[in-house]
């Protein structure tokens, strides 16, 4: 097998181990409290990134069998043995979790180059795919890859545990979409909401998204940011002045991850 192949088979192996674990994490935290709304905004965003992965496994093909597996997830069978929407969300996530064993299966059997036609399928599946359009809501043109690009580092970052860059990845983009949005708006708009003199690009993070909300261009979902969130940069601060860097944990990374995607539904409210 060409090494290029095989550097991109560990890759998608490595990406779909990471989703299995965070899978399991969601079931579990589930298990805990079923109401919980940050178990909720977890699984929709770690179903979209399962979502991302499959398209890009199964070349964007609807009728590739990943592509059919992934939809049936979410269907339940009537009495009949019909088809109809509204399984459990636990039961979806067993369901997407078994169909991302089934990827890992296949592609693990493909590691000993027995199958050519099936490895070929894998390294056009990248660029056969489309690519994803999350920030298209984002008014700056020239942001809009820089802000893809960074989103897929950051669900790299948790699967591979780094979560001081998956943090600071995330608040980064929120960062920016939220500078965006007030850009667009226009500081004459701003003004009623208290906003401060000077380029909006120079007022402290917290402001930012003080006068975004105040201005309805996003709710309140920033106010689970923790600390950690809210001084990411500045370690320093976060971690009480001390001169130690502030050390990042899981939940404070899947916070951030997941206020993220609550502002972003907020400044596209199609998504």
């Amino acid at each position: 097998m060409e090494e290029s192949l095989r550097v991109q088979l560990e890759t998608y192996l490595t990406h779909l181990d990471g989703l299995i674990r965070r899978g399991r994490v969601v079931l579990e935290t589930f298990a805990n409290d079923p109401s919980n709304p940050a178990a909720m905004g977890a699984t929709r965003a770690w179903q979209e990134d399962c979502g991302v992965t499959i398209n890009q496994l199964s070349g964007g093909s609807k009728s590739h069998w990943l592509a059919r597996a992934f939809s049936q997830a979410f269907l339940m069978r009537s009495t009949n043995g019909e088809a109809v929407t509204g399984a459990a969300p636990t039961e979806i996530v067993k369901r997407l979790i078994a169909v991302l064993e089934q990827a890992v299966t296949t592609l693990s059997a493909m590691e000993d180059g027995s199958d050519a036609s099936a490895i070929a399928a894998v390294s056009a599946s990248a660029s056969a795919a489309p690519a994803p359009r999350r920030f298209e809501f984002v008014h700056n043109s020239e942001l809009k890859p820089v802000l893809e690009q960074a989103y897929i580092d950051s669900r790299d970052a948790i699967d591979r545990q780094d979560y001081d860059s998956a943090l600071r990845t995330s608040c980064g983009i929120l960062e920016a979409i939220v500078t965006d949005a007030l850009e667009h708006r226009g500081q004459n708009a701003l003004a009623g909401a208290d906003a401060p003199a000077g380029k909006i690009g120079d007022w402290p993070f917290e402001t930012r998204l003080a006068v975004a909300e105040r201005t309805g261009l996003i709710r309140g979902g920033c106010a689970r940011l923790p600390a950690a969130a809210r001084a990411y940069r500045d370690h320093d601060n976060a971690a009480g002045g001390n001169g130690a860097e502030a050390k990042i944990s899981e939940r404070d990374a899947r916070v951030a991850g997941q206020v993220l995607h609550v502002i972003m539904r907020d400044l596209d409210p199609g998504r």
